[in-house]
């Protein structure tokens, strides 16, 4: 594989919580122990993030709410909505995932594709998080873009089950982000925001539906939008083993649908940064799997 695809992981941050809160968290050393072990990446591929500073923090996030997380202030409602109790520990690794995130950006402007293990917590707001996400990594990433003038028009692809709400709402006034969220109509978060383009997706939507509606949805949108960088949100929660997903996409439609985006961005010659998103199957082999899929095929279109 080259060494010039970059993949953020922070291992040291692995594991900040409570016996009884981790299993959504495994998968984040499994992944790149997997990939490491059959060949597909290398150490020389994977890169350590720092924390991110608090002056980029503040470009998409209120500072009410980012003293909150730095002073372990979050009251008991807000931890519930987050899904986590609070600690120093997990705000720490919020700031290292989306600092990965940031500096996947700059890999991929110079490569072509970066990735972060982590990431794509959206559904954090700017004044609050929710469903296992404190600060919006896409969001503080694609505000960085802008701020620096790295780039002009942005599109966030996010197919997770679960609608970007947080990532809807930090944008919906901003002309150079264009939010794109393919989810669950009947998943969490039960109260949508409003995406520049949302489409619902039925129960049991399975695999050859989901396909189709992408590559019929995916091409136009560039050719619309002309986006010159893109952020992808990889969630596996669309797996038919899911327990909170409740759609029948196959793990090789799953793998189909990343090789629908990576060949479409690449063949545009669109940057791409990708955050892993969600997945909550009971065996998380089918998790890493999945997840490793859209690394392996990073891997087989870019490398």
């Amino acid at each position: 594989m080259s060494s010039s695809i970059k993949i953020a992981y922070a291992p040291i941050y692995a594991h900040p919580l409570p016996e009884g809160h981790r299993f959504p968290m495994v998968k984040y050393e499994l992944i790149p122990g997997q990939l490491l072990y059959e060949g597909t990446i290398t150490n020389d591929n994977l890169f350590a993030p720092s924390p991110c500073t608090e002056e980029i923090v503040l470009w998409t996030h209120e500072k009410s709410y980012l003293d909150k997380l730095l002073n372990q202030t979050l009251s008991p409602s807000e931890q519930r909505k987050i899904g986590f109790p609070q600690s120093p520990a997990l705000t720490q690794r919020e700031l290292v995932i989306t600092q990965g995130t940031i500096d996947c950006c700059h890999h991929a402007l110079q490569n072509g594709i970066a990735l972060n293990v982590a990431g794509g917590t959206h559904h954090s707001f700017a004044d609050r998080g929710e469903g296992f996400c404190l600060l919006n990594d896409q969001g503080m990433a694609s505000n960085y873009l802008l701020h620096n003038q790295l780039v002009k028009q942005i599109l966030v692809v996010d197919l997770d089950v679960h609608q970007g709400n947080g990532t809807a709402r930090l944008f919906e006034n901003e002309s150079r982000v264009f939010t794109l969220s393919i989810h669950g109509q009947h998943n969490y978060p039960f109260h949508k925001e409003t995406s520049d383009l949302d489409i619902p997706l039925l129960d049991g939507t399975d695999t050859d539906t989901y396909l189709t509606l992408l590559k019929e949805t995916l091409p136009d949108l560039i050719e619309k939008v002309k986006p010159d960088f893109c952020f992808f949100q990889s969630g596996v929660d669309i797996l038919e083993t899911d327990k909170f997903g409740k759609l029948k996409v196959t793990t090789e439609g799953c793998k189909q649908r990343d090789e629908i985006v990576f060949s479409l961005l690449k063949q545009k010659q669109i940057p791409v940064v990708v955050s892993m998103g969600g997945g909550y199957s009971p065996d998380i082999r089918n998790i890493v799997e999945a997840h490793c899929n859209t690394f392996r095929t990073a891997v087989s279109i870019y490398g």
